[in-house]
């Protein structure tokens, strides 16, 4: 299934059943990388497969995405993959208050938009 619409990714995130980890992750990126919507995506949707969101949110997020799924290489020199690895390895701690899902819709919506670009 590829999501067409940031309304369709709202839903299947809505419907995950998830323990918040992916709002942790996003959370702990927007406070060490506040510019860098698509790397505080990315954290968002990091139990997600990345194949689903590339036509909706690029390249780089996919990217991403694929060095954290299964059967990911190994990690490489990528610093923004490094810095998404640490923190969805901090994110594992259900201590921190990551906020609400709601909150990420006008970020998704400017990532989709391609407000910050494509790179890949």
């Amino acid at each position: 299934m590829v999501v067409g619409s940031v309304g369709e990714l709202m839903d299947l995130l809505r419907g995950g059943h998830g323990d918040g980890h992916g709002l942790r992750v996003a959370a702990l990126l927007r406070r060490s990388h506040p510019f860098d919507k698509e790397l505080q995506v990315a954290g968002l949707l990091i139990d997600h497969p990345a194949d689903t969101i590339r036509p909706l949110l690029g390249e780089r997020v996919a990217r991403l995405l694929r060095l954290h799924g299964p059967g990911a290489p190994a990690p490489g020199p990528d610093p923004d993959a490094e810095s998404l690895g640490h923190a969805a390895e901090a994110g594992r701690s259900a201590s921190l208050d990551a906020g609400v899902l709601e909150d990420w819709r006008p970020v998704l919506e400017l990532v989709a938009a391609g407000a910050y670009g494509r790179t890949a």
